[in-house]
């Protein structure tokens, strides 16, 4: 089940986001907040194209047997995605980039802990739609072909290195070595492929199922995108800057869909 092609796509979003964590060693204190909403929007536009492309369009696909309620599977997981989202953002004591305020249930964890369990509810979603989408690979039910797994994995990749960098960058100038600011980003992002595991074992024993997981990754996925990153390249004074960058995310993550799919 897990060959090494498959252990590779998986890998690979960990990569990214490991590779943007070492800006730590490279870049100033601080990033500019231009280049953070540049670099929010561009991975707000990847996730929205993995979602409709990679997740939403193939769970569709593979229930055409049911006719005109073909788009069932995918309106029920989505809204489970949503869910289970919102649920894990009550629940888990969490701070958001930029924000002062903490959300989640009250909790005495220093700031930058509750600043790297943001990263980690962020990256849930991604890994398991990495997961789902070599578990239609490897089971063969989904239509989807190594190169159109492989272009989610890349997209994803593309997208964690800008958060990596978004990570580490603020952990260092809230006071952590930069040696350590950067393994707070490494680590925010180890919870990618381990999602994926998780979600091609769960995948593997509920093959009928798989419409339902594609569209529930797309549905976490989204309710980031909208909870989280929107707000945060929109804040602020008035810039085009996170659109201009979210429409250049969509579009790369559309090509790299369409070229190796």
């Amino acid at each position: 089940m897990f060959s090494r092609e498959v252990i590779t796509g998986l890998l690979i979003p960990f990569v990214g986001t490991s590779a943007g964590g070492a800006c730590v060693f490279f870049m100033k204190r601080e990033l500019n907040i231009g280049i953070q909403k540049a670099l929010t929007g561009f991975a707000a536009g990847v996730m929205v194209a993995a979602s409709v492309w990679s997740l939403i369009i193939p769970a569709i696909e593979q229930s055409d047997s049911m006719g005109r309620l073909s788009f069932l599977p995918a309106f029920i997981g989505f809204w489970l995605g949503i869910l289970f989202l919102l649920i894990l953002d009550n629940i888990t004591p969490h701070l958001h980039l930029n924000s002062d305020k903490t959300e989640g249930p009250s909790s005495h964890l220093a700031r930058t802990t509750m600043m790297v369990l943001a990263v980690v509810l962020h990256n849930i979603p991604e890994g398991m739609a990495v997961g789902v989408v070599y578990a239609g690979y490897i089971s063969g039910s989904a239509d989807i072909t190594a190169g159109g797994a492989l272009a989610l994995s890349l997209g994803i990749a593309i997208q964690n290195f800008p958060e990596g960098a978004i990570i580490s960058m603020p952990l260092y100038a809230a006071g952590r070595s930069k040696l350590r600011a950067f393994a707070d980003g490494v680590l925010s992002g180890a919870v990618e492929p381990v999602a994926g595991f998780l979600t091609i074992l769960a995948a593997s024993l509920i093959v009928p199922a798989m419409p339902y997981l594609l569209s529930f990754a797309a549905g976490a996925m989204i309710y980031v995108v909208v909870e989280e990153l929107i707000p945060e390249m929109a804040e602020g004074e008035h810039s085009h800057i996170g659109v201009l960058l979210f429409a250049a995310g969509f579009t790369v993550m559309m090509a790299l869909d369409v070229a190796l799919g």
